[in-house]
C-alpha cells in the first residue's frame, strides 16, 4: 500500500540550477533533513569541486551521506541505496520530512526504483578491457560500446573509464546489452512513495552559472585541494580524481597545460555534463519540472503531499 511506504521529496536537475539553496530553505521552512544523492559528495577532502554544502549551510538543516568514504574507497549505486534506505526509513520513522537532493540520476532512480542484477566482475576481463581502453583510448572503447549498446553509450561520456569498460564487461559476459538489461529491470521496486522536482534554467542562463561557479571554484582553492589529495597519495587514476574539476586541476598541477585552459576545459566538460543530467532527468515521467524561483509552488505541492 501507498500509505505504508515512507514519503521523500526528490530535488534533482542539472549541476549549477541552484538544488542545494532549494532545499536548505525547504528544509528551514519545513523542519526537513536532507539525504545528498550527488556521487561525489560523499567522498572526503573533495568539498570544493564537488560544489558540497559548506559548515554555515549544513548548520541550517541536518545533512546525511556526505563525507562517507575517502576517495580510494569503493563506493557505487547499490551501496548508496542501503545507505540512503536506512537515512530515510530513520528520518521518516521520527517523523521528520525527508528531502533527497542531488544530481546523479542513476543514484536517485536506482533509490526509487531498485537494481537490476548483472554478472559480478571478472577480475581478468576487467583487466583486459581497461588496458585496452589505456592502450586505445576513451573514443576507441567509447566507440566499441557504441556498437554494441548506443543507448548505454550516449549515456556514459568517454572519459568514463569505469563505467565505460563495465558495460563492455557486462556485453562480453552476457551477451546482452546494458540498457536492455536495465529496460527489463524497469526499476520497478518502489520502497518509497516520492515527490519529484527536477530543476531546470534557461540554456544561456545555466552556462553562464557554470561557467561563473567554474571559475569561482578556482578562485576558493580548487587547485589547492587537488593538490592536497595528490599529496595524501590519490591516485589520479582513482575514479573519484577522474571527475570534473579534479582531473582538469591534475592536469594543471602536472604541467599538461595552463590554469586557463584548465579552466576552460572545466567549464566545456561542465557544460556537457549538464545537458546529460538534462537528457537523464527528461526520462523520468514523474518528474515535476520547475525553477528554482517557484518556491511557493514547490512548497505548496510538498504541504499536499505529505499531508494528502
Amino acid at each position: 500500500m501507498a500509505q505504508d511506504r515512507p514519503k521523500v521529496i526528490i530535488i534533482a536537475g542539472p549541476t549549477a540550477t541552484g538544488k542545494t539553496s532549494l532545499a536548505i530553505a525547504l528544509g528551514q521552512e519545513l523542519g526537513a533533513e536532507i539525504v545528498n544523492a550527488d556521487s561525489m559528495q560523499v567522498y572526503r577532502g573533495m568539498d570544493i569541486g564537488t560544489a558540497k554544502p559548506t559548515a554555515e549551510e549544513r548548520s541550517k538543516v541536518v545533512h546525511h551521506l556526505l563525507d562517507v568514504v575517502y576517495p580510494d574507497e569503493p563506493f557505487n549505486a547499490a551501496i548508496y541505496r542501503s545507505l540512503a534506505l536506512s537515512c530515510i526509513e530513520d528520518i521518516v520513522g521520527r517523523g521528520k520530512i525527508c528531502i533527497v537532493v542531488g544530481g546523479t540520476g542513476l543514484y536517485i532512480r536506482t533509490l526509487l526504483g531498485g537494481l537490476f542484477s548483472c554478472p559480478p566482475p571478472d577480475p581478468d576481463l576487467r583487466a583486459r578491457l581497461i588496458h585496452e581502453y589505456e592502450a586505445y583510448g576513451p573514443q576507441e572503447m567509447h566507440a566499441r560500446l557504441t556498437n554494441v549498446d548506443p543507448e548505454a553509450a550516449q549515456k556514459i561520456h568517454p572519459n568514463d573509464k569505469i563505467r565505460v569498460t563495465r558495460a563492455l564487461e557486462i556485453y562480453e559476459l552476457t551477451g546482452r546489452r546494458p540498457s536492455e538489461l536495465g529496460q527489463k529491470h524497469g526499476f520497478q521496486e518502489r520502497p518509497l512513495e516520492d515527490l519529484q522536482f527536477c530543476l531546470y534554467l534557461d540554456r544561456q542562463i545555466l552556462y553562464e552559472r557554470i561557467n561563473r561557479r567554474s571559475v569561482e571554484m578556482v578562485e576558493r582553492g580548487l587547485v589547492d585541494e587537488t593538490r592536497k589529495l595528490l599529496e595524501k597519495g590519490y591516485s589520479r587514476h582513482l575514479k573519484p580524481m577522474q571527475a570534473i574539476g579534479y582531473r582538469h586541476m591534475v592536469s594543471y598541477i602536472m604541467g599538461e597545460c595552463g590554469l586557463d585552459e584548465a579552466i576552460e576545459d572545466l567549464q566545456r566538460d561542465t557544460r556537457r555534463y549538464a545537458k546529460r543530467q538534462l537528457t537523464w532527468f527528461r526520462a523520468e515521467p514523474k518528474a515535476h519540472w520547475v525553477q528554482p524561483d517557484q518556491y511557493h509552488d514547490i512548497l505548496k505541492k510538498i504541504e499536499e503531499f505529505v499531508h494528502g
